[in-house]
This record gives structure tokens, sequence and C-alpha cells, in this order.
């Protein structure tokens, strides 16, 4: 095995604890739900002013909300989630905590009611320290806004943190919240976990209620899932009724693919991914795809579709003239693209896309599972909209979202962890994707693989990786 000196994201996180290890110590009565709010609150501030990584913080309701959760610790019904702080995306309603959208047509919006996953969450004893900054209507990669400031990657804030679920992503990068909620229409989960160093999830569409979440794409729309680690992600996947909490044996063969359609991967990411997988290789059946014509093109259906759908959600909602007038340039040039976009069209999209998920179940019935780079570069520059790699040129939307999209326009579960991070670069995460409605399935193999990737390099010892899953029919 070639040798290569390798760490996880650098840990600058002033001692960040997961969420398993604070319900521990508040389960064990090392600490209360209020000395855990009021940190969760200070370091929340501490990243806005940082990071600009929160739109809203909810001191009032999270202190009344973390008194109530040391009740229940007192009188013995503590729940699941019980006291331990979560940060929400501003596309996502909180009842009476200001919701922007990430929009300055939404100051001072307070929703009457938590969106469906908020709720979830709440009952299950979590407490909301605020809100997290969104690209304008989680439509971009950059979580940029002219109007409420960039949000910068914890890693380099020369750098975007990704999008459009950059704050979430940027907040746990920085070690001011061990997860989250965000969305996922076409990456916006996985793209700032990768560029962030963190955990991003995508559930299998529909699996989890968009009621209460401000509509980008409707048939492509996902909520999502971000944590420091794979545990995390879990913990809030069982509370949400997608993961059972127990280790499924699963066994079968994981297809790897270097490059997706024609956007190539930059030197550092190819060296990382591939560094990964060799050290994944001992412990799992891995073959190698190469580069799957399968991919070609679907980033142009994917932004066909987001354009057409997006278009009807904001000229259905809203006046022109309140577009016009509060609505960023960006989302406004999308918005007059949208007006030109025909039916004849959109539906030349929606068959494509059935194509490509007929194909893609054919492929996925050879390969349980698939892993590729989650993003083909580290984090861009701020203020680029081109970039370059290799002989490719193009948006850097289209460079974020070209290995994310697909998985969006077919609704199968995927996830981004980061991988080791060679040198002194920034992070890069790997995507590992799986079968519809295996959602338990793909995060039991996410945390084996993180662990293998997190092994200490003088550690002989495999860590013991079943997979084993009965074959499609």
């Amino acid at each position: 095995m070639t040798k290569h000196s390798h760490r996880l994201a650098p840990d600058f996180r002033r001692g960040a604890k997961t969420l398993h290890e604070m319900r521990e110590e508040l389960d064990t009565g090392r600490t209360t739900a209020v000395a855990l709010t009021r940190l969760a609150l200070d370091e929340a501030e501490r990243s806005r002013v940082a990071l600009n990584a929160y739109s809203v913080i909810a001191t009032e309701t999270a202190l009344e909300a973390a008194a109530a959760s040391d009740r229940r610790y007192s009188n013995g019904t503590a729940r699941l989630l019980e006291g331990l702080p979560i940060a929400v995306k501003d596309i996502i309603d909180t009842e009476n905590i200001e919701t922007r959208y990430g929009s300055a047509a939404y100051i001072g919006h307070r929703p009457s009611h938590d969106a469906d996953i908020v709720r979830v969450l709440k009952d299950k004893g979590a407490i909301i320290i605020g809100k997290t900054t969104t690209h304008e209507f989680a439509w971009g990669v950059t979580t940029s806004s002219p109007r409420f400031g960039d949000t910068l990657n914890p890693h380099d804030p020369n750098c975007i943190p990704g999008g459009s679920s950059g704050g979430t992503a940027a907040a746990i990068g920085f070690g001011a919240i061990a997860g989250g909620l965000g969305t996922d229409t076409g990456g916006s989960a996985r793209i700032p976990a990768s560029l962030c160093g963190v955990v991003g999830f995508k559930p299998t569409y529909s699996r989890l209620s968009t009621n209460g979440i401000f509509p980008l794409a409707p048939t492509l729309d996902h909520p999502g899932i971000l944590g420091k680690t794979v545990g995390d992600v879990t913990l809030l996947a069982e509370a949400l009724g997608l993961s059972s909490g127990y280790e499924p044996t699963l066994r079968g063969q994981i297809g790897v693919i270097d490059t997706i359609a024609n956007v190539p991967v930059e030197e550092c990411v190819a060296v990382a991914f591939d560094h990964s997988i060799e050290l994944l290789s001992g412990d799992l059946e891995i073959e190698r795809i190469g580069s799957c014509p399968l991919f070609a093109d679907k980033f142009r259906v994917f932004a066909g579709i987001v354009l057409m759908e997006g278009g009807i959600t904001h000229f259905s909602r809203n006046r022109l003239e309140l577009m016009a007038s509060s609505y960023n340039h960006e989302t406004m040039t999308r918005l007059q693209l949208a007006k030109t976009s025909t039916v004849g069209e959109y539906a030349q999209n929606l068959q494509a896309r059935w194509d490509f998920i007929t194909d893609l179940h054919q492929l996925m019935k050879r390969f349980r599972f698939l892993m590729t780079p989650t993003t083909p570069c580290v984090a861009p520059k701020r203020g680029i909209d081109m970039i370059r790699i290799g002989d490719w040129s193009g948006t850097v939307r289209e460079a974020m979202m070209t290995y994310t999209s697909p998985f969006n326009i077919a609704g199968f579960p995927a996830i981004s962890i980061p991988m080791p991070v060679l040198g002194s670069g920034l992070p890069i995460g790997l995507q590992i994707v799986g079968r519809r409605d295996e959602d338990d399935a793909l995060i039991a193999l996410a945390r084996n693989i993180e662990a293998i990737l997190s092994r200490d390099p003088s550690e002989t010892q495999p860590v013991e990786v079943l997979i084993e899953i009965p074959p499609v029919p």
C-alpha cells in the first residue's frame, strides 16, 4: 500500500462535542440542558460574527425549551433528543422565530407553525438554537448575499462554504453546533458538507415531509441532515424515522465512479479520492467503474426542471413588483429566464429523467452502493462565477452540482462524509449513494466507512464491515 500522511479536517473547534457525547453528559448529570444551550448560543454568536453562519439566534425560546428539558431529566421523562442543541436552515419554517428564506422580501416573517421536520425534532426534545444562513430561496451554491453578506468557509474565509445549506455546514465546521437541518434540491446539503469538512445526508425522495419548507423545485426538493459525524446524522435520522438505530448486516458490491459526465476532478481531489478508496479496499468489496456515461448531460436536465418549477413557485406566490424590489439580482435573472422556458422543454426534461431513473436502477442491480467524489474541487474562492478544472471550464454552480444533482433527479439517498485531507489542503467529501428506500443501510455503511477512514495509519486491525442485503428482484 502506498504510504501517505493524511488527516481529517483540522479540529480547531474548541472541543466541540458530538450529540451522543452531549446526551451522555445529560443522562449522567454532568451537565444540564440550560448549560449546553447557553454554550451553543454563545458559539452561535461567535460563528455569526466570524462566518455569518446564523441569520437569527433564538435566545429566549431556546432557553425556555432548555429549562423544560431539565425538568424532564429531573422527573425521568427525557426523550431521544432531550436538551440537544440543533440549528435549522433559514429556508425551513420555525414557529415564532424569524424565517427570511434568505431574502429581504421576508424580513420579519415569523411563521405560525413549525415545518413538519422541525416539529418532530422538537417533540423528541431538541432545542432550536437559531436559523442558519442560506442562499436566497436555496437557489444557489455559494450562500452569498448582497443584502445579508456572504457566509464564509470555516477552513478558509476567502472561500465559499458551498450551498445552499452553507450556514449549517459552516456552523458545524466551526464547532458552534454538532447537528442541524438543511435542504437538498441538487446537492444543497452534500456540497457544503464536502467543502466544510462535515457530514451531509439527503434521504430517499419523499421519505421526509417538505411541509413548511419554502419550495425550490418540488419534484427535486429533499430535507437534509448535517452533522459533525455520521453518528450525529444517525441520531437525527433516527428521530425522524429514517434510521432504526441498529446495525444492519450488509454484504454487497460497491461501484466506484471517478468522474461524472464531462466535469473532471482537480488533482488534489483525485489524489484524496484514490487514497480513500485504497484505504477502504481492504475492508469492502469495491469495483472501479471509472467514468460512467450514464450521468452525461444530467446537470442540464436538472437545471431545466429547477428553472420551470422555481419559476412556477415564485410567480404563483408573489407579485412581480415585490420580487423586483426585494429579490436579489441573481434570483431575478433566473426568474426572467424561467419566463422563456416552455412546457415542451419541461416535458422533455421529465422524460429524460424517467429514462435516467430506469438506467440507474439497472446499474444499482449490479451494485449495492456507488461512491464518487462529492464535488470535483475543493472550495472555490468567494466572488467568482466561473471555474476551470483541467480542460473544462464552466460556472461554479455546474461544477458543484454535476456530481450531486443526478441523485436528486433519481431520488436515491446519498451522503457526503469527509475524506482524509492529504497535506494541508482544504476538506473534500466522499459521496456514497444507496438504493431507493435503503436509507438505513446507507447510513450504516457510512458509519463503517467513517471509522475506516478515521483509523490511525499505524493500526493493523481491520474494521469489521458486513454488507448483506437481499438482492433486488
